[in-house]
């Protein structure tokens, strides 16, 4: 007897709507997964993506609409609630416990029980199946979490939903701090769970990646579905038209700016968290690229320039002024202004509003004789909210409500406000939808036309060749290599990242 494909169908949800306040953010929105299947939600910042997996997850209760699992009417009262039913979330922000074990998290919450006594030998055997089933060399029970890589971290996220026993798993932007290597042995794993019949609902940005993972797809738009198919079926252009509503035209747009004098100079600079000592350049109007692996050096090297991390020995010149040292308020001072790649650890001050966050670096222009006129403040980051396409409701809302991309625009427009002369960018387009992406791009073009210089850390090799005038690569904390962004390719920069040297290099040691 034939399987129909009514009869792999895990997942039905039906018209669901979903408003806050005035804002309408899901809209009749129809969704399927089937069993074995990775399907692609995909849409801008906003899009309704994360409140219908929240909706999916029992985190938030739709105003309308119908949900079945397996056929079963299907409205968990919260989300310990959808994971008794089979829901499992992989969230962009781990949630581990760090100073516990391996073994411990994947337990933590559902350890085997007999008569109110915890079962060891029991956990032991249930935890040893899923991490056979993983099989990542770095995982073993007994290692504390915080020894482990980002993408290690992941793994044990997902041996947490195995252990389970989830028949829906969603993963949020689950390649967005990981290493190549640690992508792969991910898709490597999301193909063995497809094996053993998990569906998959799968959120990024990476549409190059999305196009290589999934299955089928659907798009968001403004809450409502744009557009559904087979993933091998679509072209990209195609994707995106969908997405944003409009042709796109362009992913890097390039604004002509000239490249004046050095206004950063890092000299034989060894920040406390830094392997080696660095030396740099970065100039008026010019777009520095900083390529290389995680762990290479380049997130240390930006904390050392902003004062985050104390120096060792070597110096930081800005403009014509050297300095051996200096903390963090001082560096805003001197004209530079940092986004740092850990948004929600200390990028951004969460409980806090839209309007803390952007201007906190900087209320003087708010202030008269020590007191805050709290009415020219609204004013003003109501228009950095629409200059950066902020989806918030008013500068008031709290930053924690908004969603991870929205987040990013609202550090953004703090530098914006900053008006920093040396923009240091750590990862500044993580969790950015594409079309916002290009917004971006054309903004850090734009400043770079205004004279601004811009330090800017990317693991994403495109975005760097085509928005850099000039790329730098580090390998294990040195600069292995720096020159114009013509004169790389991905595969030059992969090379150089990962051995330490050139193609060119290479060729020369022959004898």
């Amino acid at each position: 007897m034939t399987r129909s494909p009514a009869d792999d169908l895990v997942l039905r949800m039906e018209d669901i709507s979903k408003s806050y306040g005035a804002t309408c953010a899901l809209a009749g929105v129809r969704f399927e997964l089937r069993r074995g299947e990775v399907h692609a939600l995909l849409g801008e910042n906003g899009a309704g993506k994360s409140t219908l997996v929240k909706v999916l997850s029992g985190a938030v209760r739709p105003d309308a609409g119908r949900m079945s699992i397996g056929g079963v009417p299907y409205l968990p009262a919260g989300p310990i609630d959808g994971k008794r039913c089979g829901v499992s979330m992989i969230y962009q922000e781990l949630t581990l416990c760090p100073h516990l074990t391996v073994e411990e998290n994947i337990m933590l919450g559902k350890e085997p029980r007999r008569r109110g006594v915890v079962r060891p030998a029991e956990m032991r055997r249930r935890v040893r199946e899923v991490l056979d089933f993983m099989r990542h060399p770095e995982i073993a029970a007994e290692v504390p979490v915080r020894k482990l890589s980002v993408g290690a971290k992941q793994i044990v996220e997902i041996a947490r939903a195995l252990v389970d026993e989830a028949r829906i798993l969603v993963m949020d932007e689950p390649t967005s701090s990981l290493t190549l290597d640690d992508s792969e042995e991910l898709f490597r794993i999301i193909h063995r769970l497809k094996e053993r019949g998990v569906a998959i609902i799968y959120i990024s940005h990476f549409l190059e990646e999305v196009r290589r993972v999934a299955d089928v797809f659907t798009v968001l738009r403004d809450g409502r579905n744009a557009g559904s198919g087979r993933m091998a079926d679509a072209p990209l252009e195609a994707i995106i038209r969908m997405m944003v509503g409009q042709e796109f035209k362009e992913l890097f747009p390039r604004i002509p700016h000239d490249i004046g004098e050095v206004l950063l100079s890092l000299d034989g600079l060894k920040g406390r968290a830094m392997q080696a000592e660095i030396g740099l350049a970065l100039r008026k109007g010019e777009i520095l690229g900083i390529a290389g692996l995680i762990g290479s050096g380049r997130t240390e090297t930006l904390r050392a320039v902003f004062g985050l991390d104390p120096i060792e020995r070597g110096t930081v010149t800005i403009g014509r002024v050297r300095f051996e040292a200096g903390q963090p308020w001082e560096r805003i001072e001197q004209g530079l202004g940092l986004l740092s790649e850990d948004r929600q650890g200390e990028g951004l001050a969460l409980s806090q509003s839209i309007a803390d966050n952007v201007t906190l670096s900087r209320l003087g222009p708010f202030s008269r004789s020590g007191v805050l006129s709290l009415g020219r403040r609204r004013e003003v980051v109501a228009g950095l909210m629409e200059r950066v396409k902020v989806k918030g409701r008013h500068p008031g809302e709290p930053v924690a409500v908004l969603s991870g991309g929205n987040q990013q625009k609202v550090a953004l427009a703090r530098l914006l406000h900053q008006e920093a002369d040396i923009l240091l960018l750590d990862e500044p387009t993580r969790g950015i939808d594409v079309m916002s992406k290009a917004q971006i791009y054309e903004w850090i073009g734009r400043l770079a036309a205004q004279g601004k210089a811009v330090l800017f850390v990317s693991s994403y090799l495109p975005e760097l060749l085509g928005v850099c005038d000039t790329i730098a690569v580090f390998h294990r904390g040195r600069v292995v290599d720096s020159r114009p962004a013509s004169a790389w390719d991905g595969a030059g920069i992969l090379q150089a990242a990962a051995v330490g040297r050139t193609g060119a290099d290479r060729e020369e040691a022959k004898p």
